[in-house]
């Protein structure tokens, strides 16, 4: 059956142009694919975060839908138009909300009165992403009027519950539309998760709105639950948050659309011996100097990284791991990062100058454990498990453990390279999810060629077994672990077990079990992934009459 395809597509996030977390990888790295094809009939929208300071991800063009700039200054919308700064440089506006907050009560009753949408509980950052996605239903309506649209087939992509009064707004305004909702994971389903709740041995017993008020979470689930119901197209990431939207929201998604990896950031050939060679030197020379000792050249280096929920991503359970590796004292060095941005305030003064030094001081440095300075470290979750086990990288240990706490964008003041540039240097990661509705970590590991351990409860995890890996042997590139609301020490003893032996593999081994990697990632590119995407937009436009 031929698809419909759209004539404009505008999508819009929290994350357009404001790197925070694995949504900008989607977005960023799709938009190569999408350009192609829809050349700058593709528009991105995001937040006007970055006032007077620059911002690295957008390029201004003020000739860039001159007219249009002009045209939206007179109905009071406050804009920038330029590139987005990726492979593909789509065109991104960037939108102020702030006047919107004077009438915030307003748009809080009309979605109300027209969608059942309960703002009255809201509380934390609900009003800024609504007022946020508000102005993005302005822009695209205006943008929409402006382009004379009307005879055209349209796309208006959402993500997330923050653009859920985006959809609505739209639905309301200019029907003609076909909006595409996206849940990367359900609020709800985040919370059950980080109020320390079994979500999986329950799992058929919650119901979205009971718990949505048990939890304190009422206006982020009202609005997103009508979202998904309004939208023309329902989309989500992974077989696990489609099940989470069935026994949640109430609503089945319409598509599943994983996501996928674009490999204009992978380097290749002498390039990527290049690269790697120096993000391991780069690697061993921090850890030298903050533990005060010679790191081995062929010492094994891992980490675990993404966004902090201590519990969600297997923080906890990867530290855990990483003690029962250093007390079962292997032979070859092991030094493990855990790359998770805290609030920090600033790199630490004597590491940035140990690291300018010409000789590796002899010492430790004090807590030679984490890289930047930590607001309150007293309450911070990492160093707090740290000093309980006493993993405070004492020189009779041949594991390490170091905290990286700040957003490795090339100027955190320590390593000044991005987080691509040290993955490449990796010889392992792990990433024992407990709730990761799809993973892009474990799938840009395996991009850079880098094997990971990852969980049955990641949607990655999932699609990888589903794509013909065991899950069982590490040689197939992606070792997936099971893990159940109950079993965190055997998680940590299998990932444990698996660090032992990989610790142990020979050059050979080494080689395939790196090559089986980045097959297996091939076959998650968006060359395969975008599909599911055409059918999100020919489903949103299926009723479309011209």
């Amino acid at each position: 059956m031929e698809l419909i395809t759209p004539d404009y597509i505008f999508e819009s996030s929290w994350e357009v142009c404001n790197k925070v977390g694995g949504i900008y990888t989607v977005l960023s790295t799709r938009a190569k694919t999408l350009r192609e094809k829809w050349e700058d009939r593709l528009v991105f929208i995001g937040p006007d975060l970055w006032k007077n300071v620059d911002n690295p991800d957008f390029v201004e063009h003020k000739t860039l839908l001159k007219g249009w700039q002009a045209q939206a200054g007179k109905e009071g919308l406050t804009v920038r138009v330029g590139r987005w700064n990726v492979p593909g440089k789509p065109v991104a506006v960037l939108v102020d909300f702030q006047n919107y907050f004077n009438i915030k009560n307003e748009i809080y009753y009309r979605m109300w009165e027209k969608f059942g949408v309960n703002s009255m509980p809201a509380y934390g950052d609900y009003d800024e992403s609504c007022m946020f996605a508000y102005a993005t239903g302005l822009v695209i309506e205006s943008l929409y009027r402006y382009l004379q649209l009307d005879s055209k087939k349209v796309i208006a992509q959402m993500n997330e519950w923050m653009l859920g009064m985006a959809v609505l707004y739209l639905k309301d305004k200019v029907p003609a539309i076909g909006t595409v909702f996206t849940t990367h994971a359900t609020s709800i389903g985040r919370s059950i998760c980080g109020n320390n709740k079994p979500l999986y041995d329950l799992f058929e017993q919650y119901n979205g709105d009971r718990m949505a008020e048990e939890l304190n979470m009422e206006a982020k689930h009202s609005l997103e639950k009508q979202a998904a119901f309004h939208a023309d197209c329902f989309t989500t990431v992974s077989r696990l948050t489609a099940r989470e939207c069935r026994q949640l929201l109430d609503k089945n998604p319409d598509v599943v659309t994983p996501n996928g990896f674009e490999f204009d950031f992978v380097p290749e050939g002498k390039d990527f011996d290049k690269k790697r060679a120096k993000a391991r030197r780069l690697l061993i020379d921090v850890a030298s100097r903050l533990c005060g000792e010679s790191i081995a050249e062929n010492a094994l280096l891992l980490a675990i990284g993404g966004r902090y929920e201590y519990k969600n991503k297997g923080i906890d359970v990867f530290i855990e791991a990483m003690d029962r590796v250093r007390k079962a004292n292997p032979e070859r060095q092991v030094i493990a990062w855990i790359f998770v941005p805290a609030w920090i305030c600033g790199p630490r003064a004597e590491l940035a100058s140990r690291m300018r030094q010409e000789t590796l001081p002899q010492f430790p440095m004090s807590d030679p454990y984490y890289t930047h300075h930590l607001n309150m470290p007293e309450n911070d979750k990492v160093c707090e498990y740290l000093r309980f086990l006493d993993f405070l990288n004492q020189k009779e240990y041949k594991t390490k453990i170091v905290f990286v706490p700040s957003y490795l964008n090339g100027n955190d003041g320590i390593f000044n390279v991005s987080y691509y540039d040290l993955l490449i240097g990796l010889d392992l990661t792990v990433f024992p999810s407990y709730y990761e509705p799809w993973g892009y970590t474990p799938l840009e590991s395996i991009a850079f060629g880098v094997p990971t351990i990852t969980t049955n409860l990641a949607g990655f995890g999932l699609w990888a077994k589903e794509a013909g890996v065991s899950g069982n042997r590490l040689t197939e590139g992606v070792e997936v672990i099971e893990r159940t609301d109950g079993n965190y020490s055997q998680v940590a003893e299998d990932i444990k077990d698996n660090i032992l032996n990989y610790s142990k593999s020979d050059n050979e081994e080494i080689s395939k079990t790196k090559s089986s990697a980045q097959t297996l990632s091939k076959r998650a590119s968006w060359t395969h992934f975008i599909q599911y995407y055409y059918e999100a937009y020919n489903k949103a436009l299926v009723d479309y009459k011209l």
